[in-house]
């Protein structure tokens, strides 16, 4: 599998992010002037997928320009998960990384593995919860943004059929989808939402392949947690909407691409990088969202009328402000209580979502 591979359990993440945060620990001293500092970077996918990977190489490329010759950076690109990833992140520390980031779930007992062999070397790990002294973790809350594309499908679908291409049923992806329907349903009662597992965080013939099976049930408007633009121009191809993923995807503008979620890496790594050259870098583990311009709404277009433009960026602006796109009630599938009147979720339950919210009808792979 790829990037944020099944857990073993979801009980066992969320023990785990109940636990106690480590505490902020300085690694090492600052990086003399004249000495560069050398950054490495892992993908999953090929930093050409105009998703994922080529949103994090934006990053990459974002501290060589704020930094200039302060830094070194290098990257090995289409890593799988499992002892790839751990002799991939060997490859970089053995060249004199100091910083290493990882880029996908699937990486994580790599990380922790190669870590303990490193103890001078700091890593970052996207998406992750297991840290140490010297291992960070940082996510992103693009959940926030479905609810943004999930009004503006909502309101746009002509058949009253969303479809969703989802990778694997992990929390992560469980969160976005959930909350895509939930505000489906907040503009238009009357939605159903299609959802077609692929099996793959980026393989473009089977996300094309999901997007055609959503196609033949009437669906209209697709979002997708996979990282290719197969989806978009398959709908391109047959006619319908989608959104881009983790990246602008702007190729395909003014439609089918009326919108995207965007993973702004950006301020993070330059952030980062500046810690450890000025010795303040501590492992930590963080989860930013819309209000901390880590999760960004792409262009909304002009394939999108006004109101609907309107009622998107209200909620774009809405939870930046603090809502919460999980407020109750709310029910889950099997309509047992989740969530009472007014109520939020902590982000240790988010952590570990397994389940579908009730109106939801698709049945999750176990």
């Amino acid at each position: 599998m790829n990037r944020r591979t099944l857990l073993a359990s979801a009980a066992a993440l969320a023990l785990t992010a109940m636990l106690p945060a480590l505490p902020a620990m300085a690694q090492g001293t600052p990086i003399p002037e004249g000495e560069k500092l050398k950054v490495g970077f892992i993908y999953v996918g090929p930093v050409g997928d105009g998703g994922w990977s080529y949103q994090h190489d934006l990053g990459r490329k974002a501290i060589e320009a704020h930094y200039g010759d302060r830094i070194e950076t290098s990257y090995i690109e289409n890593v799988p998960e499992g002892a790839d990833a751990e002799r991939a992140l060997t490859q970089l520390a053995l060249a004199g990384n100091k910083l290493i980031f990882a880029t996908s779930f699937g990486f994580m007992d790599a990380v922790i593995n190669t870590a303990a062999k490193f103890p001078d070397v700091r890593f970052e790990h996207a998406t992750g919860y297991k840290r140490a002294e010297n291992v960070a973790t940082y996510d992103a809350r693009f959940y926030e943004g479905r609810a943004v594309l999930g009004t503006i499908a909502g309101m746009m679908t002509k058949t009253n059929k969303v479809g969703f291409i989802g990778s694997f049923p992990i929390p992560e992806v469980m969160q976005g989808i959930n909350s895509t329907f939930i505000h489906l349903r907040k503009v238009n009662p009357d939605v159903e939402l299609k959802v077609v597992w692929a099996y793959t965080w980026f393989d473009p013939a089977k996300e094309a392949d999901a997007a055609s099976a959503l196609l033949a049930e009437g669906v209209d408007v697709i979002l997708q947690h996979t990282d290719s633009t197969a989806p978009l121009a398959k709908l391109q191809e047959k006619g319908g909407i989608g959104f881009g993923q983790a990246s602008d995807m702007a190729a395909f503008k003014p439609t089918p691409r009326v919108s995207a979620i965007i993973d702004n890496w950006e301020p993070y790594y330059i952030k980062r990088v500046g810690e450890v050259l000025d010795g303040t870098w501590a492992s930590h583990g963080v989860w930013l969202g819309i209000k901390d311009g880590e999760v960004g709404i792409g262009e909304i277009t002009e394939a999108v009328p006004a109101e609907v433009k309107a009622a998107a960026e209200a909620m774009r602006d809405q939870i930046a402000g603090g809502y919460h796109p999980f407020t109750g009630p709310l029910n889950k599938q099997d309509g047992s209580a989740w969530l009472a009147e007014g109520q939020t979720p902590t982000d240790e339950e988010l952590a570990s979502m397994d389940f579908f919210v009730e109106g939801i009808t698709a049945q999750i792979p176990r």
